[in-house]
């Protein structure tokens, strides 16, 4: 069972990905994973921050916001 990473730590591990882009110290025979699994971070961060908005959508619904 996978163990589910919160935004935080996704968001940490897709700058470390970055970051590790930039500094040119990914080989190149892994970078496609690291591609990969930044576009999984992405994806997981997008789908957090929309759930997010939704329920704070909700939530000012009830004040009658």
């Amino acid at each position: 069972m996978k163990k589910e990473i919160t935004y935080e730590q996704a968001y940490q591990e897709l700058n470390a990905i970055v970051s590790d882009m930039e500094n040119e110290e990914i080989p190149v025979d892994k970078l496609s994973l690291k591609i990969k699994r930044a576009a999984e971070l992405i994806n997981l961060c997008k789908q957090k921050l929309l759930a997010t908005e939704e329920e704070v959508d909700n939530a000012l619904k009830d004040f009658g916001a």
